[in-house]
């Protein structure tokens, strides 16, 4: 396995400096985070392959963390490290799309053996995945699209609607199917919210004339390429 970027966020320095140094010396390299609002001003920067989250944290709490992570990443991988092991909080950090849930306390080397699975099986199974229309191509995978010599890059919910839209190509897709895939329940707010994000996705593709994201009158969405 290769060495990996880790960002770790816990407020317990004595029991973080140890197990930093532990996967230090597997050859990872590990960036510290006292709390929850450091660790988010990091993640940009460090670019992690891997976050290890613990829950209680000052500021901003792990799952919160965890949250605003996956509205810009739905690939990189996240485990909860926490003393909280009901079955209430497991089932919320997996809602939130977490990798894996380790309670506290737990042996170094257990985590160790779960990142090392989780790399191989990810090596193994991860493909890029990617749509071509008009000029464009969209990678999913990265939540890029990519026209000429110009990139954008979208959030992981525009590349959710995206994708939808590019699978069904030149065929109307009813609002209420957009909804229950993208936010999981058809509501006031989100049937608002996917207003929003389409005005961001037409904003996206405005470097390719051929194509147009259409709005079909009680219906929904339709992604047309013009030949």
């Amino acid at each position: 396995m290769k060495a990996l970027k880790i960002l770790f966020a816990d407020d317990d320095l004595k029991y973080s400096m140890l197990l930093k140094r532990f996967l230090e010396a597997e050859g990872h390299e590990v960036t510290y985070a006292g709390n929850g609002r450091i660790a988010l001003e990091q993640y940009l920067s460090v670019k992690p392959d891997l976050v290890l989250l613990d829950i209680n944290m000052p500021e901003l709490n792990g799952f919160e963390v965890a949250q605003r992570i996956r509205e810009q990443n739905h690939h990189v991988l996240i485990f909860f490290l926490s003393d909280r092991s009901d079955k209430a909080n497991r089932l919320k950090g997996f809602d939130l799309r977490a990798n894996d849930y380790l309670a506290k306390p737990f042996y170094p080397e257990e985590l160790l053996a779960r990142i090392r699975e989780r790399f191989q099986c990810t090596n193994k199974l991860v493909e890029t995945e990617t749509y071509i229309f008009g000029k464009t191509t969209f990678n999913y995978t990265t939540n890029e699209i990519r026209t000429g010599n110009h990139k954008v890059l979208i959030t992981s919910r525009q590349a959710e609607i995206l994708k939808i839209l590019a699978r069904n190509r030149e065929v109307s897709v009813d609002r209420e199917i957009i909804l229950h895939s993208v936010w999981g329940a058809s509501s006031y707010a989100n049937s608002l919210a996917l207003n929003v994000q389409i005005t961001y996705l037409r904003k996206a593709l405005k470097n390719d004339s051929s194509i147009k994201i259409e709005s079909i009158m009680k219906k929904g969405y339709l992604l047309r390429v013009e030949k």
